[in-house]
């Protein structure tokens, strides 16, 4: 049985400048397995210092990265096909920062957040009122905004530092919008377009863009072709369609692909690679 002793030995000698010793070490690690997952997030959540922190998550990250990636591959299987499973498959990513993550915690946190407006939401008839009190909500009320001074930080991209943080990529706000709507009722839907993700609101008589990193504005089509132009994107009818829940997955990915490479993790892009690789053939 794994002790508290050994994994604290262990997690000490991680700082021995004897390669020999660190190679010897995680080699225990991983003899260890997930039976030594418990004991390194107690050290973790204890630990004052971020460097250690980061170390023991690392650990834990090389020794679950295979239940991971077995997940994954079993929810791509069932398939990605409605806003349920793809809040399963977005959450499920999450644990690639977070290992130990509960994803049902941050259903939860979502199911609460949903039922602080619902009454609102109910008792409005008008469904472009409904539309304006859910986005004043997440974004004015909650203070959801766009992380535009540390963009490419892998924190935006996972759905848990996002909702924890209250900050992140456009496609991320634009999940969390979409997860509240479903279970709200309201027709939000992803926009995959190009260089930035959108939000479209889709009601029986009029389709309204929305940009989630500005704030959750209004914008108009013209504006969206006009950004792309700047932005040398030749603009395409299908640039500005509701997305699959596939595309919307694959997107996520490819962010934290892109993440990670710029920060110099390359083992974290080559995992994530793996991943998207799984879902462009089985989805």
């Amino acid at each position: 049985m794994t002790s508290k002793n050994e994994i604290e030995s262990l997690i000490y000698l991680l700082d021995d400048p004897d390669p020999e010793v660190q190679v010897g070490v995680k080699n225990r690690f991983r003899e260890l397995g997930e039976r030594a997952v418990p004991l390194l997030d107690q050290f973790k959540s204890e630990s004052i210092h971020d460097s250690e922190r980061q170390t023991i998550n690392e650990i834990i990250y090389n020794i679950t990265y295979g239940s991971l990636l077995e997940d994954f591959s079993d929810l791509v299987d069932l398939g990605i096909r409605d806003r349920r499973q793809l809040e399963k498959a977005i959450l499920l990513l999450s644990r690639f920062g977070n290992p130990t993550l509960r994803t049902l915690d941050y259903s939860k946190k979502l199911d609460d957040i949903a039922r602080q407006i619902g009454s609102d939401i109910a008792y409005t008839p008008s469904l472009s009122e409904k539309m304006h009190i859910l986005l004043q909500f997440v974004f004015r009320e909650l203070r959801f905004k766009g992380d535009s001074k540390n963009y490419h930080n892998p924190e935006n991209a996972f759905l848990d530092r996002v909702i924890d943080r209250r900050k992140g990529l456009p496609i991320m706000l634009s999940l969390v919008v979409m997860f509240l709507a479903r279970r709200l009722n309201l027709p939000f839907h992803g926009v995959n377009m190009p260089i930035h993700f959108m939000l479209l609101y889709q009601t029986h008589n009029q389709e309204i863009l929305i940009d989630p990193f500005d704030g959750g504005t209004i914008v108009t089509y013209d504006q969206c072709y006009y950004f792309l132009k700047k932005n040398g994107v030749e603009p395409k009818p299908e640039h500005l369609q509701k997305a699959e829940e596939t595309e919307v997955l694959a997107r996520c990915i490819r962010n934290m692909i892109h993440s990670y490479a710029k920060a110099g993790k390359e083992e974290k892009a080559k995992d994530l690679q793996e991943l998207l690789s799984l879902l462009e053939v089985r989805g």
